[in-house]
């Protein structure tokens, strides 16, 4: 699943070690300034960093964390299990969107940043209506024992801020966890890779 966005123009790749609850992991943190977080200004560069720093900015308001957004979600059904969440400031109410696996299905929340209520319901799609690389991600989250919190907890640790996004990614056939996060005025993108991660 390409849930996290990536950013890789001018970004410089640290190796760090990192502890993933007592199992190694290993967290790579890319540091720059991306070209656009939730951004519909086309190219145009000034803009583009204008609208970064107003997501920035509304996160930063919020009371609600992202590990906090999660945990409600997965409340919403019992054994249910993070595989996206991202910050959506853009527009209205800044919010967290929540995609949690649970019974086969796919569940879309979100999650007033403000509140941490549940904003319009809910939504499900069953895993059959997704993609076949889409299906072997999630089939490979629900057979690692780490978490998506736990990965946000790790890059939150490696890159010294606080997570705005996170999800699946499949590099060089690993599934990886993909954080991005913000230290200071920059945004790091960590990837995770969970021990255990199935190679396809």
């Amino acid at each position: 699943m390409t849930t996290a966005k990536r950013w890789t123009s001018g970004l410089l790749a640290i190796t760090l070690s990192a502890l993933f609850l007592a199992a190694p992991a290993r967290a790579i943190v890319s540091t720059g300034t991306p070209t656009a977080l939730h951004s519909d200004t086309d190219g145009d560069t000034e803009a583009d960093r204008q609208a970064v720093s107003r997501e920035i900015e509304r996160f930063r308001g919020s009371s609600i964390s992202i590990s906090q957004a999660m945990a409600i979600a997965e409340r919403r059904h019992a054994g249910a299990t993070t595989a996206d969440v991202s910050f959506d400031g853009a527009s209205g109410v800044p919010v967290y969107r929540v995609k949690t696996l649970h019974n086969d299905r796919i569940w879309r929340h979100t999650i007033n940043a403000s509140t941490g209520e549940l904003v319009g319901g809910e939504a499900a799609l069953p895993l059959a209506e997704l993609d076949h690389e889409d299906r072997d991600n999630l089939a490979a989250l629900g057979a690692i024992r780490h978490r998506l919190a736990d990965a946000v907890r790790v890059a939150e640790r490696a890159a010294s801020g606080k997570a705005i996004s996170g999800g699946l990614v499949r590099e060089r056939g690993r599934l990886n966890f993909a954080i991005v996060v913000i230290s200071g005025d920059d945004l790091k993108e960590v990837i995770l890779e969970p021990p255990g991660a199935r190679t396809k």
